[in-house]
């Protein structure tokens, strides 16, 4: 069967070319969305910030090191950079995808229960736009890392309308699933948990849909969505501009 290619209706380079973000006042942190080639020191940091939390967790095997360094798989990364300039967590986007095949989570269910189900899932989803979110880290400091989640759980909100898709999908081990879906993500329930990265833990699946995540998240969520959807509504207008002019900014 032929599955429709999915084609953006804007320009993305366009809206990632002015490095949109905001600044968010419950972390004291500015939220960064950009591409690692416009922002390769930030990329450089999120990157050292990874690795350096996934191997304090004993989980560094689950990190594409070679992608990582040159960036090439990532279409957008969103960074938490706090006042002193560091940056204290984030995530990455890969896509959007043309094949299930390119997904990552087929890897974390291969010869699992549940494979074919995770592959017809992404692949029934594809005509529309799918990025499936990575990487993701906050920073071990207990008086931060609640707060930092929870910011950063947004985050696939607001690369929905940068990158113009209907779908993210993601996957996180069950005891930290409660915040990142205060989003308003949907966990796949029919989809059995696979042990990954190994078998200390259980990964599940899980999925943001543009049309219906609002009725989903979190009031206190949804609202800090919209406050930062305002705080970024002029860098989508510049980019739409510089779009339909073909200039640069």
């Amino acid at each position: 069967m032929t599955i429709a290619q999915f084609q953006p209706a804007t320009d993305v380079a366009a809206s990632l070319r002015q490095t949109p973000s905001f600044w968010d006042s419950d972390t004291e942190c500015t939220i960064t969305f950009a591409h690692p080639a416009v922002e390769p020191e930030l990329w450089r940091d999120f990157v050292q910030g990874a690795a350096r939390s996934y191997t304090k967790h004993g989980v560094a095997k689950a990190l594409d090191m070679d992608a990582l360094h040159t960036g090439s798989d990532t279409i957008l990364f969103a960074a938490c950079v706090d006042r002193t300039g560091k940056v204290v967590g984030g995530l990455r986007a890969k896509g959007p995808y043309q094949s299930a095949d390119e997904a990552h989570a087929l890897l974390e269910w291969k010869g699992q229960p549940g494979f074919d189900a995770v592959r017809k899932m992404i692949s029934d989803r594809l005509p529309f736009g799918v990025v499936e979110m990575k990487t993701a880290w906050v920073t071990d400091d207990p008086d931060r890392n609640r707060q930092l989640t929870y910011a950063i759980s947004r985050t696939p909100l607001h690369a929905m309308g940068l990158l113009d898709i209907q779908f993210i999908v993601a996957t996180a081990a069950s005891y930290v699933l409660k915040r990142w879906l205060s989003s308003g993500g949907i966990l796949a329930t029919k989809i059995p948990p696979t042990p990954y990265p190994d078998e200390r833990y259980e990964t599940r699946l899980a999925w943001w849909d543009r049309a219906t995540f609002a009725k989903h998240a979190d009031p206190k969520q949804l609202s800090l969505y919209f406050a930062e959807q305002q705080m970024l509504a002029p860098v989508h207008k510049a980019a739409g501009e510089s779009a339909a002019t073909g200039t640069e900014r």
